[in-house]
């Protein structure tokens, strides 16, 4: 090893994926003084993430701490195990009695987040081709202290924002048989077999990164592998795929925690069945919401608070993690709803009791 020259030691290393670069540079002293080289990790996080070839993310990431903190930041996904424990009596156990201070948080920390500082970071592959990169440089719609974003349901829809994105951008992303889709001959013919939803599924891999420019910090939302969806929604052509993360809100608001829902949308644009054409998908839909467990959208004003604290919270290289933290949080979420739906089945059935109750006793007095 000493005998080898560090050139060729670097050029062993740039060909390393993150994982197995971080753990290359833990075996000896020549590697670990290589292996922190930024351009190393530039490499990297143009492979994993190739949005940040951009020159304007180049920077950005420059400015935030370098490409080695940044795919320590958002290499690992979001995990969340501290989903509050259901209660009997079909809500999670919230105080009786808040303030508006207390509901909304730290007044003065609020003033310090603008939705200028905050960068989306997109990418989806499928079965490892990118087929879309995204830059969204602040929160679109988000001007003025006393606008309608911060009182209104957060919602960023990334297909219908290109600011400072290059001409590429405003390209429709399509798959088709070309990207290793399966081909099909028609849509009834695969709503019986479900074989193009189920490559999708599988198939489709997303990463949405968060960067606040004015705390340094970034984050990736995403699960990265589908947690679900719905096929032939709204149309017979649509197929919603789902992602997202678990976000603490412990100190901002009375659910402690909630759902990040991010949306990708494909509609079928051809079948084998037209004529002299191939199976072709068209990405429609690329969005991101919160939203609480009762289902409930939170708003801008909160949506900025939970979003900066969810750039510090913790992480994990085990995507299985991420995805149990998911799986707990759909757990309690479907206890509550359906402890909630028994609660007004028997709100029903006492209301109509009563009714009867009073129809009987009316009877009784004046007929």
């Amino acid at each position: 090893m000493a005998s080898l020259s560090s050139d060729l030691f670097y050029d062993i290393l740039r060909r390393l994926d993150g994982s197995t670069l971080a753990s290359a540079a833990c075996t000896c002293a020549a590697l670990h003084s290589i292996s922190k080289e930024e351009r190393l990790w530039e490499n990297v996080c143009s492979s994993t993430w190739p949005s940040t070839n951009r020159e304007d993310v180049k920077s950005l990431i420059a400015s935030i701490g370098g490409f080695k903190k940044f795919y320590a930041d958002c290499f690992p996904l979001i995990i969340n195990k501290e989903i509050p424990e259901f209660r009997g009596n079909g809500y999670l156990e919230y105080p009786e009695e808040l303030t508006e201070a207390e509901y909304y948080g730290d007044t003065d920390e609020f003033e310090s987040i603008s939705p200028s500082d905050f960068v989306s970071i997109v990418d989806i592959r499928y079965k490892d081709k990118t087929i879309c990169s995204k830059v969204l440089w602040g929160i679109p719609n988000a001007n003025g202290s006393n606008g309608w974003f911060y009182n209104c349901p957060f919602r960023i829809d990334l297909l219908n924002y290109g600011a400072r994105d290059d001409d590429h951008d405003g390209e429709a992303a399509t798959l088709s048989v070309f990207d290793g889709l399966p081909p099909i001959a028609s849509m009834e013919r695969e709503r019986k077999d479900g074989k193009l939803w189920q490559d999708l599924r599988t198939g489709l891999r997303l990463s949405w990164i968060v960067v606040n420019r004015k705390i340094n910090q970034a984050a990736n939302l995403s699960s990265w592998v589908s947690l679900g969806g719905q096929r032939h929604w709204p149309t017979d052509k649509d197929f919603l795929i789902r992602f997202g993360s678990i976000l603490p809100a412990k100190d901002i608001l009375p659910c402690q925690v909630i759902e990040c829902i991010l949306i990708m949308k494909f509609r079928v644009v051809h079948t084998e069945g037209d004529a002299m054409t191939q199976t072709t998908l068209k990405l429609t839909e690329l969005s991101m919401q919160l939203g609480d467990m009762e289902g409930t959208h939170v708003n801008g004003r909160n949506s900025l608070l939970v979003l900066k604290e969810a750039l510090s919270c913790q992480r994990s290289k085990n995507y299985s993690e991420a995805l149990e933290s998911c799986l707990l949080y759909s757990k309690a979420q479907s206890d509550l709803m359906e402890e909630k739906m028994r609660n007004e089945s028997r709100l029903d059935r006492l209301c109509i009791l009563s009714g009867i109750a009073a129809l009987v006793s009316f009877c009784y007095y004046f007929l």
